[in-house]
């Protein structure tokens, strides 16, 4: 494994530049790709989620669980870590979109401040506009509110049974969902229906912590990643040949599939890839990437949207400004998306440097 001395796992951070780089393209090229890379990016952030949160309240366990007051410094140094981390900038995007007016805002206030945004979507069976991206900000917030009591107080021996019967009823779920005639996404963005994949990362950390022979012999090769991706591929062949857009392939299997497939591609990575996939992982542009990806995540569908960035959109008007100089770029998708692309970059490494990474600093008055 490669790693800081602070504990920091290298290619973590370009696994995350592979997730956002996903999502950023499935977004960008909507009009034309039927590839459902941004859901792969999505499941690619909840497995890595579920493996460095269960790893931090199970290590942070093990040092608070026998101390007086045990649970309390235990709970109260993970909330004051993941609200420094998370709260100030989502809660200024909103203060920022709220000032101008950005749709639906406004209209929608209380479900974004309570990370309701994938309630409201399941409940109302539509989209919420240029929030869309923020249910699953919602479904990581949500999780958090019950892994560290999950994590405390079952059994280190029972964690697994525990984590596998949130994934059996993850996929019962959205088997139900399917089945009972609910829109495709209601399946997608609820929490509970997310939880296999939390579930695989859970069930990483342990392995890592307590099984470390089990963990290296299982990630230590390459294959079983390459596998993976091989039966996303064929499910997703499947899906699109099945003769319905929606199908229990792509609505119902493709977050376990893809869960597996990200299970084994960040257990690689913590494990540290060679050749030149290492090297890309540890590249600096992709660590530098993967370090901003909260905010290129966050920030990526007000730079622009194809369904709800207007004539009067900033990028829009710079689009037009640009052709009126240069009208041979006019329709030239690939040109459209390398300048949003790099305006996200530009909007995400302002916010970091001015925003983000000072206060993240506060962070270390609270290490585990």
């Amino acid at each position: 494994m490669r790693a800081t001395a602070q504990g920091h796992i290298l290619q973590l951070d370009g696994i995350r530049f592979i997730a956002v780089a996903l999502v950023l393209f499935d977004h960008l090229l909507v009009g034309v790709n039927i590839i459902p890379f941004g859901p792969l990016g999505v499941t690619i952030f909840f497995v890595l989620s579920g493996f460095l949160i269960s790893r931090i309240l199970l290590k942070s366990k093990d040092k608070t669980s026998d101390e007086p007051g045990g649970f309390k410094k235990y709970l109260r140094k993970f909330l004051i870590r993941r609200t420094i981390r998370i709260f100030p900038v989502y809660y200024l995007t909103i203060a920022i979109l709220y000032v101008l007016n950005v749709p639906p805002v406004r209209d929608k206030l209380a479900w974004l401040a309570l990370y309701g945004t994938n309630i409201y979507i399941a409940i109302n069976q539509h989209w919420m506009g240029s929030v869309d991206h923020f249910w699953s900000l919602a479904v990581e917030e949500q999780v958090y509110l019950f892994f560290p009591f999950l994590i405390f107080f079952v059994a280190r021996k029972n964690l697994i049974t525990w984590l596998a019967i949130m994934g059996v009823i993850s996929v019962a779920l959205r088997f139900y969902f399917f089945y009972s005639g609910k829109e495709w996404f209601v399946s997608y963005v609820t929490m509970p229906a997310c939880l296999d994949s939390f579930a695989l990362g859970g069930l990483m950390a342990w392995l890592q912590l307590y099984k470390k022979e089990v963990f290296q012999k299982l990630f230590s090769k390459s294959w079983p990643v390459l596998l993976g991706l091989l039966s996303w591929m064929l499910l997703h062949y499947w899906s699109k040949t099945s003769g319905e857009l929606y199908n229990v392939a792509n609505v119902v299997l493709d977050r376990l599939v893809s869960s597996v497939f990200c299970f084994f591609l960040i257990g690689r990575a913590v494990m540290g890839f060679g050749g030149l996939f290492g090297m890309f992982l540890e590249n600096p542009v992709s660590v530098y990437l993967g370090k901003i990806s909260y905010g290129l995540y966050l920030y990526h569908n007000f730079v622009y949207n194809h369904f709800h960035s207007g004539s009067t959109h900033p990028t829009v008007r710079l689009l037009h400004k640009i052709y009126q100089y240069i009208p041979e770029l006019q329709g030239s998708l690939a040109f459209e998306a390398s300048l949003v692309v790099l305006l996200t970059i530009l909007v995400s490494s302002v916010s970091w440097f001015f925003f983000e990474k000072p206060i993240n600093a506060l962070k270390d008055r609270y290490a585990y």
